[in-house]
């Protein structure tokens, strides 16, 4: 099998060109937390990658055959959990992760079911569909983080709230790219708010409805508040550095929601992204977020995960 330290690098190497965004905040993790971190991440990153047909999220072309690509993608996952088989690297990285922290296979085949609803060019019809397609794609995610981050599998309020905050990780993220989806024929938005708009999926890239694209950003948005607010009481329950990094992480990811939201009919015009400088800002907030301890409250009213 190859090496701990092979994996690590080559872990590390692959979320610094992937994801500016959550390389930085991983650094405010312990190093054992940080590297289980970055070994989860290459899995996700190559398992995204299979399922578009991409490299390192970039150059995204369709997978001739997308049905083989869910099977061989199932296939080596598999072959990682349950044998020590050479399999590629990120599969060796989720066996690495998935053997130090006692991972529940269920948040991995969740996570899975998402690559396979996006393969099959699925499309919500609701909210709930909506909210059930992020917790598939980032939910188990922020569930599988919580593990790595020492939380107790049989913890089952802390995971929903680590859920939450994948849910709304990926609500920000559909409201930043509804054009560039629309643009390569994937659309996030339930075909109820579409119609309420006069919509339909194919008019997402013309300039002409962007005052309704708006609309439908700043409901994405609204949408993620709740969750957010959530997933800081759970945050609230880790240890310092995991809390401080979980509080970055939100800080960045929410103020993307945000600038879309107040950006309006100009949050396409380019990429939201946020400098080196607002990130050290961000940092800096989060740190002062994380010395209090916000009043704990039910999650009442919000959608929950399937246990």
């Amino acid at each position: 099998m190859t090496a701990r330290a092979e994996l690590i690098a080559a872990a590390a190497a692959t979320i610094a060109q992937g994801s500016q965004s959550f390389a930085a905040a991983s650094k405010l993790f312990a190093p054992a937390t940080r590297e289980r971190a970055w070994l989860l991440y290459a899995w996700c990153r190559a398992a995204d990658d299979m399922t578009d047909g991409q490299e390192l999220g970039h150059g995204a072309v369709a997978p001739a055959d997308p049905v083989a690509t869910q099977l061989e993608l199932g296939a080596l996952t598999a072959a990682a959990l349950d044998s020590d088989a050479d399999v590629p690297l990120p599969f060796a990285a989720l066996r690495q992760v998935a053997r130090e922290t006692a991972m529940p296979r269920e948040f991995i085949a969740d996570h899975l079911a998402g690559f396979a609803l996006d393969a099959d060019d699925w499309r919500p019809d609701s909210t709930e569909d909506l909210l059930r397609y992020c917790y598939h794609v980032a939910g188990t995610v922020g569930c599988m983080m919580a593990v790595v981050m020492g939380v107790d599998p049989a913890d089952e309020d802390t995971l929903d709230r680590a859920c939450d905050l994948g849910l709304a990780f990926q609500l920000a993220n559909i409201a930043r790219d509804i054009v560039p989806d629309a643009e390569v024929g994937r659309c996030y938005i339930p075909a109820q708010w579409l119609a309420e708009e006069g919509l339909c999926a194919a008019d997402l890239t013309e300039p002409h409805h962007r005052p309704a694209l708006a609309r439908i950003a700043g409901r994405l948005v609204a949408l993620s508040r709740p969750y957010r607010a959530s997933a800081r009481i759970g945050a609230a329950r880790l240890p310092g550095r995991s809390r401080l990094a979980v509080l970055a992480a939100d800080a960045i990811y929410g103020t993307i929601g945000e600038r879309v939201a107040a950006r309006g009919v100009r949050a396409w015009d380019q990429r939201v992204r946020i400098s080196t400088a607002g990130k050290l800002a961000l940092f800096v907030s989060a740190a002062g977020r994380g010395v209090l301890t916000p009043a704990d409250s039910p999650r009442t009213g919000l959608w929950t995960r399937p246990i």
